[in-house]
């Protein structure tokens, strides 16, 4: 396949028309905070206070790129006329050089990013400028390419996002199983009901990597789909969790929880939690937060890093629920996770494949 060179600047448009915010502007603002990485639509959008500082002038379907945090990788289709961050660039696709369907999948590709981090100046907010990335030379196949390009990954883009909507859905059906079971349970403290370890992080002379002394744990970063992973150990463990004890994350992201399968030592951004009933009941604990996620996350506290005290923590409400409905809501959840799991196997296969497609056809 024959690919031609061309500096980004015959490639791309930089949209820089900007204005100031009006209020009516508010409802339609997109922010960087509203792209997601990998994503190349815009979910959500929106301000709650009122806009300050000129904003770029976007319009729909144009393409939005996150130039500050570069390495977040973050460009989405613009889906209205609006305004959208100064800390972004608004593009347009030249429509000689490039197809209107490609642009976008090409400014989402590592194959862009890579060379716009290379350029990206800044240690502490790694920011793209024009000045360099309009010089950045990149390869393309011919327009025909593109267009059968565009129309294969377009597709397999919207198989991920039925697989996204069914994983949505799949949880939000695990939360209605979960309020319509226990809607008539009392709702208790968790400290009546379970023992809470706050985490406390040892010694760092005492971390290594070798196996030596007892498993550590200091955050969610060791978490997987439902038992912590082990990276690090400590020789001097501070508070320690039992096998079978529920991990949850005390420091951002609060609230995300999995179990530990051997006794360990955890950190200051954990706590673990353990039935005072039988030891199986920390596997209900354990989905039951899951459900409860954003009810404890939005307990968290701190201008800078959120985290939940142990004040908070230990007066969390609960269903105090009896063994039948444990059972029976830890079934539900299992059932639930079989099918997260396929999905997110499927879904983590088309995205290998349809990043192997656009690293195959680029430069």
């Amino acid at each position: 396949m024959t690919l031609s060179k061309y500096r980004f600047e015959e490639i791309a448009i930089n949209c820089t028309q900007k204005r100031f915010p009006t209020e009516e502007d508010q409802p339609l603002y997109i922010g960087l905070e509203h792209l997601d990485t990998g994503n190349l639509h815009v979910d959500r959008w929106g301000s709650s206070v009122p806009l300050k500082g000129e904003k770029l002038v976007m319009r729909k379907g144009d393409v939005l790129l996150g130039r500050r945090n570069a390495y977040l990788r973050r460009a989405a289709v613009a889906p209205h006329d609006g305004l959208f961050s100064a800390h972004g660039m608004v593009l347009q696709p030249r429509e000689d050089v490039i197809d209107r369907d490609f642009f976008p999948l090409f400014i989402a590709s590592d194959y862009f990013f890579d060379e716009a981090n290379r350029i990206s100046v800044g240690s502490l907010s790694p920011t793209i400028n024009w000045k360099e990335l309009r010089n950045v030379e990149f390869e393309l196949p011919n327009k025909e390419k593109q267009r059968e390009l565009a129309k294969l990954l377009w597709a397999m883009d919207a198989t991920k996002r039925s697989y996204q909507k069914l994983l949505q859905k799949t949880d939000e059906l695990l939360k209605a199983q979960f309020v319509d079971l226990f809607k008539d349970t009392e709702r208790v403290r968790l400290d009546t009901i379970a023992e809470i370890i706050m985490g406390q992080s040892p010694s760092s002379d005492s971390y290594n990597t070798d196996g030596q002394g007892m498993p550590f744990y200091q955050g969610s970063a060791d978490f997987s789909e439902k038992y912590v992973k082990t990276r690090m150990y400590c020789t001097a463990p501070t508070r320690v969790a039992k096998a079978g004890d529920v991990l949850m994350s005390v420091r951002a992201p609060v609230g995300t929880v999995n179990l530990t399968d051997k006794e360990c030592c955890i950190g200051r951004g954990l706590a673990a939690i353990r039935s005072k009933k039988f030891p199986e009941y920390n596997e209900f604990l354990l989905y039951a937060f899951r459900v409860m996620e954003d009810e404890i996350a939005s307990m968290g506290q701190g201008s800078t890093v959120l985290s939940i005290n142990k004040d908070k923590l230990h007066g969390l409400l609960v269903p105090n629920a009896e063994k039948q409905q444990q059972e029976l809501f830890i079934s539900l959840s299992k059932q639930s996770d079989k099918s997260r799991l396929q999905l997110k196997h499927a879904l983590a296969e088309l995205t290998a494949m349809y990043k192997r497609i656009i690293s195959d056809n680029l430069g």
